[in-house]
C-alpha cells in the first residue's frame, strides 16, 4: 500500500491529525514530511504495524500503548499499560535536578528515582551524567519489567528494586526524586483516556492524593545522606498541603516550588545543607 493509500484508510475511524502522526512514527518521518511521499510503497510489514496501531487506537488505546513507545526528553522510551505515559511536566522536574545536581553535588552521588514506573526519570538523568549511581524503585513487578526493557534499550546502567517505597531500600542517598501517584480518588478531572488505560496503582492516592508524599517525607531522611535535595511533582493544586507536610516532618531545609511551563504549580524541591541560590 502506498501512504496516501494509509492516511486515507486511517481518517475513516481517526482524525487527520492523529492519522499523519500515527503513520509518520511508523516511518521514521516528520508529519509534515508525509505529504512529499504519498506515491511511496510502505513495507508490508509497517502496513501491518499502522493497521495493528489504527485497531488499538479505534478500542480507545493511548497513542504511545498503541505504538509501544513515546519520546521523553530525546530518548525513546517504550511503554504499555503496565506504567504511565511519561508527561511533559515530568521533563521539567528531570531539566531541575539535573540542573541542581550540576550546581550543588558531584558527579558520582547515588540518586533514587522513587516510585519511578517506566524509568523514564532515573535513566534520564543517567544519560545526562553516567557518573550517576542511580536506582530505580517501585512497588509494581510488571512496572519494573517496563524499567528494565528501557534500561537494556537505552544501554544504560542502573539499579532496580522492586519496593513498597522504602521497605527494601538499604542504602542512603543525596538525591531522591520522585513522580508518586497523586490524583485523589474522587477526582473528576481525570480523562477517560486515563482513567480507562494507565495504571491506577500509579494514578491514586489516598489522603485527597496526598498519602505518598506523606509516607515519604515522614521517614526520608533515614535514606538521605546529611546534604540531600528530594525533588517531587505534585498535583497543580497540592502545593499549600505538600507544603505543609514538608513543615511538619522536615526542619532546616529550604524549599523551592516551580510553576510548569503552562502556569501551574506542579514541582517542590527541598534542600538540606545547601546553600541555595537560583
Amino acid at each position: 500500500m502506498k501512504v496516501e493509500e494509509l492516511l486515507c484508510l486511517g481518517n475513516q475511524s481517526l482524525h487527520k491529525d492523529t492519522t499523519k502522526l500515527l503513520l509518520a512514527t511508523i516511518l521514521d518521518l516528520n508529519p509534515l514530511e508525509l505529504n512529499l511521499h504519498l506515491n511511496d510503497l510502505v513495507p508490508s510489514n509497517l502496513v501491518l504495524k499502522f493497521q495493528e496501531c489504527l485497531k488499538s487506537l479505534e478500542k480507545g488505546e493511548p497513542l504511545q500503548y498503541a505504538l509501544k513507545r513515546t519520546n521523553f526528553y530525546g530518548l525513546e522510551f517504550y511503554v504499555d499499560s503496565r506504567v504511565l505515559i511519561p508527561r511533559f511536566e515530568t521533563e521539567e522536574l528531570v531539566a531541575n535536578v539535573s540542573k541542581y545536581i550540576e550546581k550543588y553535588f558531584n558527579r558520582e552521588i547515588k540518586v533514587l528515582d522513587l516510585c519511578s514506573g517506566s524509568g523514564a526519570i532515573g535513566l534520564t538523568l543517567k544519560s545526562l551524567n553516567r557518573d550517576l549511581d542511580i536506582t530505580l524503585s517501585d512497588i509494581s513487578p510488571s512496572a519494573l519489567e517496563v524499567a528494565l526493557i528501557n534500561k537494556e534499550k537505552l544501554n544504560l546502567d542502573v539499579k532496580l528494586v522492586e519496593s513498597d517505597l522504602f521497605t527494601n531500600i538499604k542504602d542512603k542517598y543525596s538525591i531522591i526524586v520522585c513522580n508518586p501517584p497523586y490524583i485523589a480518588y474522587d477526582d473528576k478531572e481525570v480523562t477517560d483516556l486515563v482513567l480507562n488505560n494507565e495504571p491506577h496503582l500509579a494514578l491514586f492516592a489516598k489522603n485527597n492524593g496526598l498519602e505518598f508524599y506523606e509516607r515519604i517525607l515522614s521517614i526520608c531522611e533515614n535514606y538521605l545522606e546529611d546534604k540531600y535535595l528530594i525533588a517531587f511533582e505534585i498535583g497543580y493544586k497540592q502545593k499549600e498541603k505538600v507544603l505543609e507536610l514538608i513543615n511538619k516532618y522536615l526542619k532546616d531545609v529550604s524549599v523551592i516550588t516551580k510553576k510548569d511551563m503552562a502556569g501551574l504549580d506542579r514541582m517542590i524541591y527541598i534542600f538540606k545543607n545547601i546553600n541555595v541560590s537560583e
